[in-house]
Parts: C-alpha cells; structure tokens; sequence
C-alpha cells in the first residue's frame, strides 16, 4: 500500500508522472463504495510502526531530558536551586534532530516526524528561555516583569529561526505552524513588553492582539490552501496545521471578549455564541475546513447548556446539549459536500478560484506543484 507522500515524492523524484499519480488517485478513489470528494486528507499514521517508534523516541526523549537535568544539577547550571536546567531541553532538542535525520529523513514516518519536530522546537524554545533566565538572574526577573516578555521574545525568535532550519531540512508540513506560533509568540513577548505586565487591561490588549495574530495566520493558511486547491500535495497538509494553530487563536479572543468564560451566560450572550458558530460554519464550509468548527465546539456546548438550563430544562440540559450538537454536526458531515456546494456555488468567480475547488476526484492538471 502507498501513502500520499511516497505519491509525492515519487513525482519530485521523476519516477512517475504527475497525470499519472493524478489518475492512480482517481482510480483508487472511484474504487470506494462512497465518495468523499470533502474528506480533509492529512498524513498522520502510515502504519502501527509510527505508534512504535513514537512510544520508543518519547520514551528515549524522556530519558535525555532527564540526564540533561541530572548533570545540569550537578554542574550548577539550574535556574535556582534544583530549577529547570537549559541542559535538559538542549538534550532532548539535540536527541530529535538526530533522530529525525532517521525516522523523518528517511524512513518518512508521519507521527514520529510531527512529534520530533515538536520536540526540537519546544527543546530549543526552553534552552534559550532558560539560559537567558540565568544570564539575567531571577532576582532581575521577579523585580522587572517586562524583562520576562522580551525573554519570551527572544526565545521564540530562535525557535522560529530552529523552525526554519528544520523546514529546510526535512520538509515536515507542521514546521510552518510551529514556525508561525514562535513568530506570534515573538510579537506576544514583545507586546508585553512595551505596554507593562501591570496594566490594567493588559488582558484585552493581548487577547486582542492574538485575534489579530489568528487572521493574520489565518491568511497565510489560505495561501497554502490557494496553491494546491486539489489537495494532493504536502501543501495542502502546511495549510491544515496553520488552519489549526489559527482556529483556537480567532476563537478563544473572541468569546472571550464577549464575556463567555465569567461562568455565567445570559440568553443574549448564548444567542450571540450560537449565530457566531453558525458563521463559523459557513466559513469552514467554504474553506472546507473543519478546524474551525472544533475549536469552537466547547464554547457552543456551554451556551447552549446555559441556554436549555435558563428555559426551565435543568436536569436534562446536558443531555440535550449534547443531543442538538451532536445530531448537527453528524448531519453536517453526512452532507457536507452538498451543504458546501450550497454555500460556494453562489460565490462571485474571482473568490470561488481562490477556494478549494468542490470536485476533487477528478485529475488536476500537469501544472499542479509538487511540493
């Protein structure tokens, strides 16, 4: 059986042609019972041997990570006494490169790829926070809050530069996401850094501010999302992790902003909520992606949970909660390719180019970028 991805790289590597991986897709897929022209395809498990060798490589990363610790400790390199040592993240940073050069390089395994390129990133992020907490001193740090946002700053900015030198290397699509929350991270550090951990609305600036960083992220998916609207390459796989980093990042400001995470709702608040997920629906229709719709379920669960409790249904809120959603959203992926017909077809010619196009089974043309 071959994945997507050796599809692929079988075309970059000129073994085949792209028509002919083209027509190999379409056969496979007029092959199916049922078709699922909608079907969101991202490489995750090519086979139970990436559940193997992501259990083996947490299980070794867990190791390096705490001899790092350990001869941090006794070398004296710990933020205060028996603190955080930046030798540890070092270790685990430089254990899944190495692997990497392996498991992704080579054998191209999916799951263990996306967890050591999680890894190195956050393993670089924590040595640079760590080794500059120490250069700084914690005493600096407890008396000077802003020191703190340009360490985040700073930190960030090298995990975005070990993003990149990562993407250079292996090509692994979750990269540009990781690549992409260190940037906002970078802008989210420095934020806090000018306007003064101690300002009063500090909150609502920065959850204003990630809004802004969310369509900012969210732009650049559709980029990526534009440039294979087939989605057959590995294109279409960067566009779906960005649209995930950018979900929770458009989501969670908003709701908040209006108020849903007080713990209380009021019927206005819980309408609100409910034609917003409506919207948000309309918009995963069209882009044709669901990342939006996930992000967003917890907060329609507790606005309409208050809502059925507030209409007298106490004791059975919950489950009618769970009822409404569930049947809904069932019965949106049960149509979702003719609900998103609906919704695409009346769209002007100029925007409807730039969305994924709504039959994907038959074969896209030999311009179509490999890559």
């Amino acid at each position: 059986m071959y994945s997507q991805q050796e599809l692929d790289d079988a075309v970059a590597a000129g073994v085949i042609s792209a028509e002919a991986a083209a027509a190999l897709r379409a056969h496979v897929e007029g092959q199916r019972s049922i078709a699922i022209p909608d079907e969101e395809q991202f490489r995750l498990i090519t086979g139970f041997n990436d559940i193997f060798v992501s259990i083996a490589a947490a299980i070794l990363l867990f190791a390096v990570g705490f001899i790092g610790q350990s001869l941090g400790e006794a070398a004296g390199l710990t933020l205060d006494f028996k603190g955080p040592s930046p030798l540890a993240p070092l270790a685990v940073a430089a254990t899944s490169w190495a692997l990497a050069l392996f498991f992704t390089a080579k054998r191209r395994m999916a799951l263990p790829s996306i967890i050591l390129l999680l890894t190195f990133v956050g393993g670089v992020l924590a040595t640079t926070g760590f080794s500059l907490a120490m250069a700084v001193g914690t005493d600096a740090l407890n008396h000077n809050n802003a020191i703190g946002g340009i360490i985040v700053a700073a930190s960030a900015a090298v995990a975005a530069g070990a993003a990149w030198l990562h993407w250079r290397r292996f090509r692994v699509p979750i990269t540009v996401a990781a690549g992409a929350a260190s940037v906002s991270a970078v802008a989210i550090g420095l934020l806090v850094a000018v306007v003064g951990p101690d300002d009063k609305n500090l909150e609502n600036i920065i959850l204003g501010f990630l809004l802004v960083l969310g369509v900012a992220t969210f732009l650049f998916a559709m980029w990526w999302d534009g440039s294979d609207r087939s989605r057959l390459t590995r294109r279409s796989d960067v566009a779906f992790w960005l649209h995930l980093l950018a979900a929770p990042m458009i989501v969670h400001p908003i709701f908040t902003l209006l108020g849903l995470n007080n713990g209380t709702a009021s019927l206005s608040e819980g309408l609100v909520v409910i034609l917003l997920y409506v919207a948000l629906g309309v918009t995963a229709l069209a882009i044709d992606r669901r990342a939006l719709l996930v992000s967003a379920l917890a907060y329609v669960l507790y606005a309409l949970n208050e809502l059925f409790r507030q209409f007298g249904a106490v004791e059975l809120n919950v489950a009618l909660t769970a009822l409404v959603i569930g049947s809904a959203l069932l019965m949106l992926s049960a149509f979702w390719h003719q609900a998103r017909s609906a919704i695409v077809r009346p769209l002007p010619e100029g925007l409807r180019d730039r969305l994924p196009i709504l039959d994907r089974t038959t074969p896209i043309p030999a311009t179509q970028p490999a890559g």
